[in-house]
């Protein structure tokens, strides 16, 4: 995300500078007055510091510019800040002592607000003034030969400061810890001469001099030697080995003050007082010259450590007061001479190597390399070396044993100031949190020329994780051109870069502005707002509010809340020329979003990069947002990237990514509303509801351009005129069918105007889609099986669906989805409007008066009952009728009610029913009325029909011709049906006047054979069975024998009785209906009469022979003989006479044993009557005389 090198820095719409990588700038003030007489421009700003509001800048001409801040009264920038110069501030020239750093005017500020003193280092003169005014401080005391102030410890939090500071202040051959308080108290000297620059944690100190790095134990008076600052340095040889030296000189006090110094002066240190009003800073002053020399070691190093115990070294009485440790050369830490070794390896090549060979050879001499130590963590330091100014730069970590931690950190260049923000989670020493204080990064002021431009600029990577991406922050105002000035100074060009005591927040208005809300308004060919979705969680607005003016309150909250975000919270400055910069982290969406608008940018000559887009989309997946900005601009850009990757599959004419996946735009979180706008096809399928649809600000004028330029059409007369838009649309399709599994997740803004979209859309796709496959049950089963399950889990758009569907002629998706909703009576409509001829593209009905009078027996409703079964009986009166007939139907009619309703509505249906009651249910009560729907049905045949009336006497004729054995004329009649109703209709009124509801059935006979007797040639069978109900069994039997010719059936009649004929049996006969064997030889009798009068021969003879056979027994011998014609041979009836003859002879054997029996019997009881007596024996009954008493 960094912009190239040689890319200058881009504008956004607002005119910002827009940087694409982690940090941006802001600018603190632009043309500081840095010379009260004019523009002035060899005066530079050297340091700067804010504190409170206040900001404090030092310049080159030795002066500190005071500014006050306060708001900005303009009501569109609520954040902004203006400042005022409150103080100029003129500090003394000052002399520049030997050997002192070449920068000229202010060099430090060091503000100490716990005692509200600030410490300002010019021309390396200290002087000390008072908060915030800077007035003089100390009787305005002024310390010549100082070459640093600073090094508070950092591991106290400046909230939690309270009360004295103990800072270091760096003079020609000491480092002095100094107390400042009411006033300024002598803690301790460390012997360290020539201290340009330290950082301390603790009792840990880092200090570095010209040529390297220093590691110091305060408290426990050590010093761990670590590395040169440059690797060129031929100084440093002594700076290893031999036991750490003496480093602290306890400061004898006397009555808790120093020792004044003008009493006894300062005649070992060169230090001098310039300048000094006040006598009662004496102590202080004192103090800080009173030191005894020590005593000097001839083994003494360079900076100025004596080792202990070296030849002819002897301690002073304070040396030898304070107990000390030593650490022997072979303790000293190994991954030091490492790091050394280390240093030149990145740095350096084989011709690097040569040319630092040659400078050595002639002697050159090289420029010394500026020490910077930063510290990250409380337990580590971090240091930077190099071997020259144009050369590669190396950063260290160091921890506080003096080993060499982490890797190492390259920079392009040496830089020239270093500062460290972020990533410190024990860090507590920030005047305020910082949200972005989890990513560490380390600012470096680096130096480059590129293409002949000289460039100054912040060169920005991460410290704690490892990572090798750079990014470049160029400053303004720093770059001029080299070949065309190329005497100019280098310092007049120098970045300044700082870490203020403060945090300020920085706003961040484009931030708001992208992120609020805005209603996206959406044209469509047809209007579709549902006025019965409300949106219920507007309920802080009275229904009396227009929609107008809550829109215009809906903006002025969105605008308020804007205002809230965007706020970035930093402490880094930097500055060139006469301009002040905030060095702030960059917003997550304008840092994304420049990215994203890079890729749109370069698909304007060219295809979208998808990929790269995608790959974003992944990158901040994972990403954890802190602050509530970051969550929207992680939403923002994610949706941003959804529009963007939709829209260009809307109007590409290229095949689908296949990582642009339905997965990719539900992860978005957007509006499906959205996205579906941009599909001309399902516009008007969105809902808005009265409040309309509001997202992103930024997204707005986004998809106002999307939408002009969409040109996917997918008219229905042009069907899938690109396959790419079938991709779409199945992209589409998966799409809405993920949104739709998260309804009543409760946390979509909008709920009922977005799922009624949803459910709108993804039903139109489905039956776009599927209006390609074939018509019938059997098309596009994956697309069908969708369009059944959403219509089957009901849709909120039902409206709308109903509309779709009568638009696309799908009736039986449209039936299912009134089943959903149980609406029974648009389920029955709509499928009668199918099964009456209306088309239905679909083709899903097939059987559709069977799924009729299934979902009848279902419903409950009795009005859907009666009008859609009578209507369906009026159809189809088989199934019509099984409506009423199911014993599983919800909705229960007594047959007198479904009779009364069929002949009013359907009269066809009514003989239907009629049979199910009397065969199906065996009731008897109806038989009557089914056997005169019977006789009207064959009457009114036979009465217009001489066909029918000659089929039937062909019947009879037919079946006299057969030859027997033959079927019985029921049997032949059934074998030889025609299709015909009337003849379906005799069949079952022979059945039923036959008797089949057994003997108790009656029906009106006389009625019947009134109304049959001008057919009674054709309806022979109905005469006989009327005739046995009678007791006409003569002419019954004379019928069955002459007028059809079924002997059969006769001979069945006298078993049987005339009830029971004509009809099927099974199972046993009921023994009530069967008549006696006097009624039974009565019948015989008639029946042998009739077969003797058979008009054929053969047949009379056969007939009366097998009936005499068969039957012989129903027959008296006598009578049969009688009847028999003399004519006929005995042989025709001697079987007959046989077994009746057998039958006499076997009577009388049985009577004969039977009187044998019945004589034994008698005398068995005789003798056993005999053998009573003899054992009773006689008894003798005395009768005693009567008295008459007359």
């Amino acid at each position: 995300m960094a912009t190239s090198e040689g890319t200058p820095v881009p504008l956004d719409r607002s005119g910002q500078r827009v940087s694409t990588g982690p940090y941006t700038l802001r600018s603190l003030m632009e043309d500081v007055p840095l010379s009260a007489e004019g523009q002035n421009t060899q005066i530079t700003i050297t340091c700067v510091e804010y504190w409170d509001g206040n900001l404090y800048i030092g310049t080159s001409a030795s002066e500190i510019l005071h500014f006050v801040s306060f708001p900005s009264d303009a009501p569109d920038e609520p954040h902004s800040v203006n400042y005022i110069l409150a103080s100029r501030l003129e500090l003394s020239q000052g002399v520049s002592t030997a050997g002192s750093s070449s920068t000229k005017g202010v060099q430090q500020i060091l503000l100490l607000p716990s005692v509200n003193k600030a410490c300002v280092r010019c021309n390396n003169v200290l002087t000390f003034y008072s908060l915030p005014e800077l007035s003089p401080a100390f009787g305005n005391t002024k310390v010549s030969g100082c070459s640093w102030i600073g090094s508070r410890d950092l591991d106290i939090n400046d909230n939690e400061q309270a009360g004295p500071e103990v800072i270091m202040i760096c003079i020609k051959n000491r480092i002095r810890l100094v107390k400042i308080g009411e006033e300024p108290r002598l803690v301790k000297n460390i012997e360290f001469p020539g201290c340009l620059a330290s950082a301390r944690r603790g009792r840990f100190a880092c200090v570095a001099d010209a040529h390297s790095y220093a590691l110091l134990d305060v408290d426990n008076q050590q010093k761990i030697p670590l590395f040169p600052i440059s690797s060129l340095d031929e100084e440093t040889d002594s700076m290893t080995g031999g036991a750490p030296p003496d480093i602290v000189k306890t400061i004898p006090q006397a009555s808790g003050n120093l020792t004044p110094i003008m009493a006894q002066g300062d005649t070992g240190t060169g230090d001098s007082i310039i300048h000094r009003q006040s006598t009662s800073l004496g102590a202080f002053v004192g103090g800080l010259g009173n030191v005894q020399p020590a005593s000097r070691s001839p083994s003494r190093d360079r900076s100025g450590f004596t080792a202990p115990g070296g030849a002819g070294g002897r301690r002073s009485p304070q040396q030898g007061a304070s107990p000390l440790r030593s650490i022997s050369s072979s303790q000293s830490p190994t991954r030091v001479s490492e790091a050394r070794a280390s240093i030149s390896r990145p740095i350096a090549d084989s011709s690097h190597n040569s040319k630092v060979a040659q400078w050595k050879t002639v002697q050159q001499p090289h420029a010394l390399l500026k020490p910077n130590i930063s510290s990250p963590i409380a337990s580590e330091f971090l240091l930077t070396t190099g071997t020259s100014l144009t050369e590669p730069g190396v950063g260290i970590f160091v921890n506080c044993d003096g080993d060499v931690v982490r890797g190492t950190l390259e920079f392009s260049q040496y830089p020239s100031t270093i500062v460290i923000d972020g990533s410190d989670p024990l860090a507590n020493n920030t005047a305020g949190s910082l949200e972005d204080d989890q990513e560490g990064f380390v600012l470096a002021t680096i130096k480059r020329t590129l293409d002949g431009l000289e460039q100054n600029g912040l060169e920005i990577q991460r410290w704690d994780v490892t990572s090798e991406a750079k990014t470049w922050l160029a400053v303004p105002e720093v770059s001029h051109n080299v070949k065309e000035d190329i005497n100019a100074s280098s310092t007049d060009n120098t970045v300044g870069l700082t870490m203020t005591l403060t945090v300020q927040e920085i706003h961040f208005p484009e931030v708001g502005n992208r992120l609020r809300s805005r209603r996206l308004k959406i044209s469509r060919s047809t209007g579709n707002e549902e006025a019965g979705i409300v949106d219920n969680r507007q309920s802080d607005l009275t229904s009396h509010i227009s929609l107008e003016d809550w829109e215009i309150a809906r903006g002025q909250q969105e605008d308020d809340f804007a205002r809230r975000l965007g706020i970035k919270r930093t402490r880094v400055v930097t500055w060139s020329g006469s301009s002040i910069f905030w060095v702030v982290r960059n917003p997550l969406a304008l840092t994304l979003e420049f990215v994203i608008d890079k890729v749109l940018h370069a698909s304007q000559e060219s295809r979208l990069d998808q990929n790269r887009l995608v790959k974003i989309m992944r990158e901040i997946h994972n990403q954890e947002a802190r602050t509530e900005t970051d969550f929207l601009s992680l939403e923002y850009i994610r949706q941003k990237i959804s529009i963007i990757l939709f829209a260009d599959l809307a109007t590409s004419r290229l095949d689908v990514n296949q990582h642009v996946n339905e997965h990719l735009f539900v992860e978005g979180g957007l509006d499906p509303r959205v996205l579906l706008s941009m599909v001309p096809l399902l516009r008007d399928d969105i809902v808005e509801g009265p409040k309309g649809i509001w997202i992103h600000a930024g997204l707005v004028a986004l998809m106002e351009r999307q939408l002009a330029v969409s040109s996917i059409t997918l008219e229905p007369d042009e069907i899938l005129s690109r396959p790419e838009d079938f991709d779409l649309l199945g992209l589409t399709r998966r799409y809405l069918t993920i949104w739709r599994q998260r309804k009543g997740f409760g946390s979509i803004a909008d709920e009922a105007q977005v799922f009624s979209t949803v459910d709108a859309a993804l039903l139109h796709v489905l039956l776009y889609q599927d209006q390609q496959s074939l018509g019938g049950p059997g098309g596009s089963s994956t697309v069908r099986a969708e369009l059944y399950a959403v219509v089957d889990n009901d849709v909120d758009c039902f409206d709308r669906a109903v509309e779709l569907l009568e638009r696309f002629r799908r009736l039986y998706v449209l039936s299912r989805l009134y089943q959903k909703r149980k609406m029974a009576g648009k389920v029955l409509a709509t499928w009668r409007r199918i099964i009456d001829g209306e088309h239905d593209d679909g083709g899903e009905l097939v059987d559709g008066e069977n799924e009729v009078r299934k979902y009848l027996v279902k419903i409950r409703d009795l009005s859907l009952v009666e009008e859609y079964g009578t209507w369906l009986a009026k159809r189809n009166p088989t199934l019509g009728v099984q409506v009423f007939t199911d014993d599983q139907s919800r909705v229960k009619l007594s047959p007198h009610q479904v009779v009364q309703l069929l002949r009013s509505r359907a009269p066809d249906a009514v003989k239907e029913y009629l049979e199910h009651l009397v065969f199906g249910k065996k009731n008897v009560q109806y038989a009557n009325d089914l056997i005169s729907y019977y006789l009207d049905n064959v009457l009114a045949v036979l009465s217009t029909s001489e066909n029918a009336r000659s089929i039937l006497a062909q019947s009879y004729e037919s079946y006299r011709a057969l030859h027997p054995p033959k079927p019985t004329y029921r049997q032949f009649i059934i074998d030889n049906a025609i299709p015909a109703s009337w003849w379906h209709d005799r069949l079952r009124l022979l059945e039923l006047l036959g008797g089949s509801h057994g003997a108790g059935f009656s029906y009106d006979i006389p009625e019947i054979l009134q109304r049959i007797e001008p057919f009674e040639d054709s309806l022979v069978p109905e005469t006989i069975i009327l005739d046995g109900r009678q007791g006409r069994h003569h002419q019954a039997l004379r019928l069955l024998t002459h007028g059809l010719g079924d002997y059969h059936t006769a001979i069945n009649y006298c078993l049987l009785g005339g009830s029971s004929i004509f009809h099927p049996t099974s199972g046993r006969v009921d023994s009530l209906s069967i008549p006696s064997r006097e009624e039974q030889a009565t019948l015989f009798k008639s029946l042998l009469s009739e077969f003797l009068h058979i008009e054929d021969v053969s047949d009379r003879v056969e007939r009366t022979s097998e009936l005499l056979e068969r039957f012989g027994t129903w027959f008296d011998a006598a009578y049969v003989l009688e009847l028999i014609p003399d004519s006929w041979s005995v042989e025709l009836v001697s079987a007959f006479l046989i077994s009746s003859f057998r039958r006499l002879v076997q009577d009388k054997s049985e009577a004969m044993i039977t009187k044998a029996l019945s004589g034994a019997e008698n005398l068995k009881i005789s003798a056993d009557l005999i053998e009573k007596c003899q054992i009773l024996g006689p008894q003798v009954e005395v009768v005693e005389p009567q008295i008459s008493t007359s």
